[in-house]
């Protein structure tokens, strides 16, 4: 058949071809050539009957036997915060106590006495040490500063700070929440360690107030980032409303080179009357009510755990005695932020209203309390339309696996977290208890939708970033189980197949985030997101699945990227 004697809308605007096109259909068939009208996918298939479909306006691109993907998906971002961390100054990287210590007196010796110093997320598992630095160390490299040294929900200060705070031996929470400050079992004064509760510490910031224009000036410098290593799509979950205003005014300038889903932040403190207001003012959200468009709301994130680089993620078991996470408690299992019965009440009403919930639950114990909420509601209403995730989800169980699977529920979780903090967790509880951790394998066998993401918290660069966002290095962890400063593999049975890795980052994320029916794949129909890669994913040795550079990235058909 001619081009002359195709319909006007068969004919397409762009063709790739001669390449190695890796759909992630159903079958994960591959493909030599692809056609495009006005960014959307209108045929696969082989060189030549792709190429029959071409008019003389069509443009050809000749892959020269290079392979393609869809554009890949980060399920868990925070991209507002991440781009203005080096705002001011640049932030060196941290691998010592010694390197903190530095830092701190550099920055007393920068700024006028009594200015906070605040340094965040630099995680204890990731020093070489593997603790946090002493409020006598803090003390001795900044004496006249006060300083906040910040790892989320968890902190260590100095004696200033904790002074300037009004944090003694008397401290309590006060505002209905979880948390504590560790006490010095011997003299009763705070160890300067602090358990959720960083939210009393009475930081006064000292940086440079930056504009709009400079916020948004750095978002537009990382989302170019974020397309250098073919991420074409993100998920925010935690976002807010000053979050959704820059997102848009980059969509409104025709800037915006992404697709963003959005979990809006939800704060579980308060009456629980007004939590579920915050819920249902979401679903009235105006991007929440549209279902197409590159800015969109899909549901409301919290926070029901501390974490695991903290030593404060809520498990089923103790965590054991560890100089690493300074507990001296034999029956500290962590923090669980929410009560089950408030944890139900909030799950319901977003269910009630449509949103997909989702909560921030590192340890076991706490992925096991958001399953039995979703237990609950589940009697009362479906919920699996709703697509009810679990963030983070590192330690699980056989029992939650089975039932995560039999009530529909999602995951996002983040490979990063095995390769930078497997040698940490393995001194803290040693190889058989963290048979569960990160089951990919598991998983994907009983038929669970588990997306991949990096929670990048900090800095401009994949794999400089806290914490790392590139995906190949994402994927490659996860086919290998491999850790930085770790011998062996942990637990190889719960590695991913390449085809699965794969899938973790395009088809899967693209359900998680509601968007399955427009990108996630490369099928008629669909937007035309994919990327050009360097090496042949599906081949290259396995540890070159670590290295692989984009060559350029696609949006909508059109090129938004292309390396130097």
């Amino acid at each position: 058949m001619s081009a002359l004697s195709l319909h006007a809308a068969d004919i397409p605007d762009l063709i790739i071809q001669h390449g190695k096109i890796v759909s992630v259909d159903n079958q994960f068939s591959i493909q030599e050539a692809m056609g495009l009208r006005e960014g959307q996918i209108i045929a696969l298939g082989n060189d030549a009957d792709i190429l029959k479909t071409k008019s003389g306006q069509t443009r050809v691109i000749d892959l020269g036997g290079k392979t393609v993907l869809p554009g890949l998906i980060d399920s868990h971002v925070h991209p507002t915060g991440a781009s203005m961390t080096e705002f001011e100054h640049r932030i060196p990287d941290f691998e010592t106590i010694q390197d903190v210590l530095a830092y701190v007196k550099t920055r007393a010796h920068e700024q006028p006495e009594g200015d906070w110093i605040v340094l965040n997320q630099v995680f204890i598992t990731r020093l070489r040490e593997q603790r946090y630095p002493t409020k006598a160390e803090l003390d001795e490299a900044a004496p006249k500063h006060p300083v906040l040294y910040r790892t989320g929900p968890d902190a260590a200060l100095n004696s200033l700070a904790l002074s300037l705070s009004g944090i003694d031996r008397n401290f309590k929470i006060t505002d209905g929440g979880s948390g504590f400050a560790e006490i010095d079992q011997k003299t009763g004064e705070p160890t300067g360690i602090l358990r959720n509760a960083t939210r009393f510490v009475k930081v006064k910031p000292v940086e440079a107030v930056p504009s709009q224009e400079d916020r948004l000036k750095r978002l537009s410098e990382l989302f170019r980032d974020y397309n250098s290593v073919g991420l074409t799509s993100i998920a925010d979950r935690d976002s807010s409303a000053s979050a959704i205003r820059l997102y848009t005014a980059l969509r409104d300038r025709g800037e915006l080179k992404l697709r963003i889903a959005i979990s809006y932040g939800v704060n579980s403190i308060g009456p629980i009357e007004d939590v579920q207001k915050r819920i249902r003012a979401v679903a009235e959200h105006p991007l929440f009510k549209v279902k197409e468009g590159q800015v969109r709301i899909i549901g409301t994130k919290t926070y029901l755990d501390g974490g695991m680089l903290t030593g404060s993620a809520y498990l089923r078991e103790p965590w054991g005695l560890s100089k690493i996470y300074s507990i001296t408690d034999p029956t500290y299992r962590g923090v669980l932020f929410i009560p089950p019965d408030r944890l139900t009440s909030m799950v319901r009403t977003a269910v009630e209203n449509g949103l997909q919930f989702t909560a921030h639950s590192v340890g076991d114990g706490a992925v096991q309390a958001l399953l039995d909420a979703y237990e609950t509601v589940s009697h009362e209403r479906p919920i699996r339309q709703t697509r009810p995730c679990i963030t983070h989800a590192n330690f699980q169980s056989r029992e939650a696996i089975d039932q995560a699977a039999r009530l529909g529920v999602v995951m996002d979780l983040q490979p990063a977290w095995l390769y930078l903090d497997t040698r940490t967790l393995t001194a803290q509880f040693g190889n058989d208890r963290l048979r569960w951790f990160q089951p990919l394998h598991s998983l994907f066998a009983a038929g669970i939708v588990i997306g991949g993401g990096s929670d990048h918290m900090q800095k401009i660069g994949s794999l400089r970033a806290i914490n790392p966002y590139n995906p190949f290095l994402g994927m490659w962890t996860t086919i290998t189980r491999h850790a930085k400063w770790y011998e062996g593999q942990l637990h190889p049975e719960e590695a991913l197949t390449r085809e699965e890795a794969i899938r973790f980052y395009t088809r899967n994320n693209a359900y998680l985030l509601f968007n399955e029916d427009r990108v996630g794949s490369l099928e008629p129909g669909k937007r035309g997101d994919f990327i050009i890669l360097d090496r042949d994913i599906l081949t290259c040795p396995v540890d070159e699945i670590r290295d692989i550079q984009v060559l350029a990235t696609y949006l909508d058909g059109k090129q938004i990227y292309a390396r130097p």
